[in-house]
């Protein structure tokens, strides 16, 4: 591409900038190491030579529906070498969230699958919702739907149980204007092997503000709370540490909102024609979503770690 920026990370330029430019290093997963459980050809041997190389490595996730654990135990079982605490996803975050920042007193009505079940039991957060809702009744019978006095927060992640009485009960809790209103993320689509993709969680969030006339806050990309959880647990300098991404709208909008350098992979959602788009635009608030570089896959980077 012409501009300066978003050029492609290559040959002496990749080393150069691995070697001395960068300490740490945060990777999104689907998309960008693997796509549903198919891995990305070379990525394991580019995140485990850049942990011998002395990078710290963190696995930065929108994706909402495992833990922590699952997410070390899935890494590990492709191959890479991975600790449980290098892992932050948005299940575990959401759940930090409403312990540390929120500091909520009272249950959650959650609309969300075992990942963020878990979670909010470590973290001793009581809550209402999971699994299957199925309509009954009339619409009379829908709009005086018992609530729960308890309920001070409402949590959309993603719900495969997603259902026309759950986001009547979502609008029922949020017409108050003192329960908390958070998502996990707003991502539209999760990759999957093959090119397809299925519907993400971003689109419950929607469905949920369109119904609530309210706007969830985000504790996932673009807003900095996950960096802000790394934060607390590890050293990080933002000016030696890159966000490697495949979403220009969460992954390197976050890596620009918090200082970071980026590097877009075209493995995943976004392509070089989006990145145009932006570039081209005119548009201030646009050009926070063009990466630093790019690269075809991050098995581009392993030259660069060799020798």
């Amino acid at each position: 591409m012409s501009s300066s920026k978003c050029a492609r990370l290559a040959g002496a330029a990749a080393k150069d900038f691995l070697s001395g430019a960068v300490d740490t290093v945060l990777f999104d997963c689907d998309g960008v190491i693997w796509r549903g459980d198919q891995v990305v050809p070379g990525a394991p041997r580019v995140i485990n030579g850049l942990k011998r190389a002395g990078k710290q490595v963190f696995f930065i996730t929108n994706n909402s529906t495992k833990t922590r654990r699952m997410y070390a135990e899935k890494l590990r079982r492709m191959g890479f070498e991975v600790r449980e605490e290098e892992v932050f996803g948005t299940a575990f975050c959401t759940a930090l969230y409403l312990r540390r920042v929120a500091r909520l007193e009272g249950k959650v009505y959650l609309m969300g699958g075992k990942a963020l079940c878990q979670e909010f039991d470590a973290q001793g957060i009581p809550y209402l919702g999971p699994g299957p809702d199925p309509v009954s009744g009339g619409m009379g019978d829908w709009a005086g739907v018992s609530r729960d006095p308890e309920v001070r927060a409402v949590v959309v992640g993603f719900d495969e149980h997603f259902s026309y009485m759950k986001l009547t009960k979502a609008l029922a809790y949020l017409q108050d204007p003192s329960c908390l209103f958070l998502a996990t993320n707003t991502d539209t689509r999760l990759p999957l092997e093959g090119g397809r993709a299925i519907p993400g969680t971003g689109c419950l969030v929607r469905a949920v503000e369109t119904a609530a006339h309210r706007q969830a806050q985000i504790v996932g990309k673009p807003t900095r709370f996950i960096l802000d959880c790394v934060s607390r647990e590890y050293t990080i300098n933002p000016a030696r540490t890159v966000m490697v991404g495949d979403r220009l709208d969460t992954d390197i909008l976050m890596g620009t909102n918090c200082g970071l350098r980026t590097i877009l992979t075209l493995t995943g959602f976004s392509t070089l024609e989006d990145v145009q788009a932006h570039q081209s635009s005119g548009c201030p608030s646009r050009q926070g979503m063009v990466p630093d570089y790019y690269v075809d896959s991050i098995a581009d980077l392993l030259p660069a770690l060799q020798g």
